[in-house]
């Protein structure tokens, strides 16, 4: 019988948490015997085409999704070497909606995902990724606040 391993998705924004929340997502990989996946969406713009049309949009979007995958692959490249069993992928859309698609299509059985802790007018108006993640995700989710120091000593 083949043995199963765990595999976890990472939603990753390449803030300034980024690196916090990769290493506690490695200390659990290596926990669990899993394989790992981060994932970065770049948002679209094509929630403004009622408002305002402009070829310039598709631009933006192009060069936000190349310095992604850029970052993306530093970000597996820098890691292989402490976690071999590491991928990464970029993706444009809707956030929400495109990490649980790639959640179900892929059968992760976790997502390890950071929150900013937005309150006030910013939640209001913005909503939580990871918070509206929570109601359609596929699997369990861990949600952490990387602004914590996040690993033990």
């Amino acid at each position: 019988m083949d043995e199963m391993k765990m595999k976890i998705l990472v939603p990753v924004d390449f803030t300034r948490h980024t690196d916090k929340l990769v290493k506690y997502a490695l200390q659990m990989g290596r926990t669990m015997a899993a394989e790992i996946t981060f994932v970065h969406i770049v948002e679209s713009f094509s929630g403004y085409e009622m408002l305002l049309v402009h070829p310039s949009f598709e631009k933006i979007s192009a060069d936000l999704k190349a310095r992604a995958d850029e970052l993306m692959a530093n970000l597996v490249e820098d890691n292989k070497s402490e976690f071999e069993n590491i991928s990464g992928q970029v993706m444009v859309g809707d956030t929400v909606d495109k990490l649980v698609e790639y959640a179900d299509k892929g059968e992760f059985d976790l997502i390890i995902i950071g929150t900013h802790g937005a309150s006030g007018l910013e939640k209001v108006l913005m909503g939580s990724v990871a918070g509206k993640l929570t109601q359609n995700a596929p699997c369990p989710i861990l949600i952490l606040n990387p602004a914590i120091h996040l690993t033990r000593k």
